[in-house]
């Protein structure tokens, strides 16, 4: 009797295939023929998962997305309460440092992102996914500039927001070629900034 195949396991398998030929070959390589080719497998098993590569590129997303999501449940919010100083900036950093192409693993996630991004410009089916990645990209770092006691953590939150894209898409390509040392010391600058300035104006007002 043949070996039962775990659906879960198999759905994986094409998804982490259909991951590393996104960060090769990009949006264009991934078409079921090729990630069959990648995971070993005939095309009507990846068929049988997925309808065709817009399917695979959003549950590429998808996974991406959860794994920063498991990543950023190590930094519970809760955590951040009473933090002033040094100690808010480091642990703010290291929330932040989950988000970005710091490492392999890393790299290969903002990838997916960005390429589901860029793909809901022109591609409307992709648009909810990206919307949704914003939203929670939003609600994540909101909530952490509130649990510092940040005066406007909504603000605070979209102009972090817009420094992840910059250092994620100069990171990833040769627009800016960031190696991991410049982006944390970015990071560090702009952190800084935005929680020294916040605090100023509390006491100036």
């Amino acid at each position: 009797m043949p070996a039962r195949i775990d659906p879960g396991v198999r759905r994986r398998h094409i998804i982490e295939a259909a991951l590393r030929l996104l960060v090769a070959e990009g949006l264009e390589g991934l078409s079921l023929r090729r990630v069959a080719a990648e995971a070993e497998l005939n095309i009507g098993s990846v068929r049988h998962y997925f309808d065709g590569h817009q399917d695979l590129l959003v549950a590429v997303a998808a996974e991406a997305g959860d794994r920063m999501g498991r990543r950023l449940a190590r930094h519970p919010v809760e955590e951040l309460h009473g933090l002033t100083g040094e100690e808010a900036l480091n642990a703010l950093q290291a929330l932040v440092e989950e988000l970005l192409p710091l490492d392999e693993e890393r790299h290969g996630e903002a990838v997916a992102l960005l390429e589901l991004i860029l793909a809901s410009r022109i591609r409307p089916v992709f648009r909810p996914a990206a919307a949704r990645m914003g939203d929670d990209l939003s609600a994540v770092l909101t909530e952490a500039f509130a649990a510092l006691r940040t005066p406007h953590p909504e603000r605070c939150a979209a102009q972090l927001s817009a420094l992840i894209g910059g250092l994620t898409t100069d990171a990833i390509t040769p627009h800016g070629a960031l190696s991991a040392q410049r982006v944390r010391e970015i990071l560090r600058a702009q952190l800084t900034m935005l929680l020294a300035s916040d605090r100023t104006e509390v006491t100036s007002a």
